[in-house]
């Protein structure tokens, strides 16, 4: 009977402590690599929250460079208010509507009306223009 199969502590034999030192070896010379790559990361990393700082201190000059602009503009949009709150109920009204009707209605019936004044007002220059050619009666007693 084997004193090792009745379940005592088995002892490392020389292949098993070959193969951690190989496995530790490998690993060992996996280091300088995987420390290089870690470096670079790094380096990117720290690149990377460059960009992002110099974003950060832009998208700050943005906002209070937008603050400054709403603090001035501001006062001058509230003043408004109360006259456009006016100028609103004045376009509710219903008569609003029929202004464009009206002015139609105006277009119709003044237009006929002025053409008829502007004849009206060249046959009285034409008259006015033959009396003054023929001349006045007063004027043929004087000579």
């Amino acid at each position: 009977m084997d004193p090792f199969r009745l379940g005592m502590p088995k002892i490392p034999g020389f292949t098993e402590l070959l193969t951690a030192l190989q496995a530790q070896t490998e690993a060992l010379a996996q280091l300088p690599r995987t420390l290089t790559e870690l470096n670079g990361a790094v380096r990117e990393l720290i690149a990377a929250t460059s960009t992002a700082t110099s974003a950060i201190a832009s998208a700050q000059r943005t906002a209070e460079r937008l603050e400054t602009l709403v603090g001035e503009l501001e006062e001058p949009v509230r003043a408004l208010k109360p006259g456009l709150e006016r100028v609103g109920r004045v376009l509710d009204d219903p008569v609003v509507e029929k202004v464009p009707d009206i002015i139609r209605t105006i277009d119709e019936d003044l237009r006929p009306l002025i053409a008829t004044l502007h004849q009206a007002q060249s046959r009285v220059a034409g008259v006015t223009g033959l009396l003054r050619r023929r001349g006045r009666p007063e004027d043929d007693d004087l000579v």
